[in-house]
């Protein structure tokens, strides 16, 4: 298993094009979290970086507070994490004439 690169947050900060105390402030409400270094030093996921500038983004363009955007960046990652599993699955075969019956109470 290939390991992701792990970077500082300077590099984070560039990667998303945000100020490293606005990366700090998202790390402490916890958009992201850490996957390695020291409580000083902290390492992060390359990919981290799309999760703060959606935030950012989520902020910026709806007016959301930066708990509200944390919430949204978390709720879109996950669906395009379920988006991605649904893409690499195979196909269902779809069976030909099935009929639906739907039945009327009341």
């Amino acid at each position: 298993m290939i390991r992701a690169e792990l970077i500082g947050i300077e590099q984070l900060s560039d990667d998303a094009g945000l100020h490293p105390q606005l990366v700090r402030r998202l790390v402490a409400l916890g958009l992201i979290e850490p996957r390695g270094g020291t409580s000083v030093a902290p390492l992060f996921r390359r990919g981290d970086a799309v999760l703060l500038a959606r935030a950012v983004r989520l902020r910026r363009d709806l007016g959301l507070n930066f708990a509200g955007a944390v919430l949204a960046s978390e709720l879109l990652a996950r669906i395009d994490e379920l988006e991605a599993r649904l893409r690499a699955r195979p196909p269902t075969p779809r069976r030909q004439n099935e009929v639906i019956m739907w039945t009327q109470t009341g």
